[in-house]
């Protein structure tokens, strides 16, 4: 049996896709996802796949949803308020003590303790706790998701540019695709261990997204680099939090190191065909 938690809610686009690709490749009862809100999970219920309440934050909920699991896919939680590598550990205890056969684990590309991004710091974490759990353990090492650009580029379409604070290039990688792939990684016949890399086949930068922009639309879309400090003050002026001003300044400072840089053929492979591109996204 597969076990899929985070297929509802906030990180629902992932999980849940997955899901969906589950069904398309095996029988319905050979799935349960783990959810905080039954209600949400209707549609798979409908399907015939099986239901479980539970939430990484109550461990008291968790062995008796992950009951039976040959394999667990975990998703990261989303919550920016929450100890995230402690709920993670929650779920890997639970994991363990009901002698689930394999954990795969929804990371990120460039997962590491001295990331400037804030999650890969977590990603890394959680990584280790799975290295030191004893249980088989997958971790899908996502590229940076392609419709993040929809709101990192910022309104270019109405102010004809690109303005960041730091820029670098970045393996931008459909969530599509990537749920697609976790599902076939799921059901192939040889499992793959530890961390593996599923991104686009091409890194690009703000500065050529801007490029590509200008393309498509036929305009001059322009591109600059400003000061970081007063990036963040721009964005609190226009209604953002400090704190996910300085969040999401962690992610462009990464992408500048060539954190996201890093380009795998495996998600080709999967998929047997090209994954999504920026072009195509920025196209349609």
């Amino acid at each position: 049996m597969i076990v899929v938690t985070g297929a509802t809610g906030a990180t629902g686009a992932l999980n849940g896709a997955t899901v969906d690709h589950l069904l398309d490749r095996i029988p319905a009862d050979q799935i349960t996802v783990v959810v905080r809100d039954r209600a949400k999970a209707q549609r798979f219920a409908d399907r015939g796949v099986a239901v479980r309440p539970a939430g990484y934050a109550d461990p008291a909920e968790l062995p008796a949803a992950f009951e039976g699991a040959d394999q667990l896919l975990l998703v990261s939680s989303n919550d920016p308020g929450a100890d995230a590598v402690s709920l993670h550990r929650n779920a890997i205890e639970a994991a363990v003590a009901v002698g689930v056969g394999r954990i795969l684990y929804t990371s990120h590309q460039g997962a590491a303790a001295d990331s400037p991004f804030a999650p890969a710091q977590v990603h890394a974490a959680t990584e280790h706790l799975l290295a030191e759990s004893g249980v088989a353990w997958t971790s899908l090492r996502n590229g940076f998701y392609l419709h993040s650009l929809d709101w990192l580029a910022g309104p270019w379409r109405e102010t004809g540019i690109i303005s960041v604070p730091a820029d670098g290039p970045v393996s931008w990688t459909a969530r599509e695709d990537a749920a697609e792939a976790a599902a076939l990684i799921l059901t192939a016949g040889t499992p793959l261990e530890g961390p593996v890399v599923i991104t686009s086949q091409e890194a690009i930068s703000f500065e050529q997204v801007a490029v590509t922009a200008s393309e498509l639309t036929g305009r001059n879309i322009g591109f600059e680099v400003v000061d970081q400090q007063d990036w963040v003050a721009a964005q609190v002026a226009a209604g953002s939090p400090e704190g996910m001003a300085r969040f999401t300044l962690g992610m462009f400072r990464a992408a500048a190191g060539g954190w996201f840089a890093g380009v795998d053929p495996l998600l080709e492979e999967l998929l047997g065909r090209k994954p999504r591109t920026v072009r195509a996204h920025l196209d349609s």
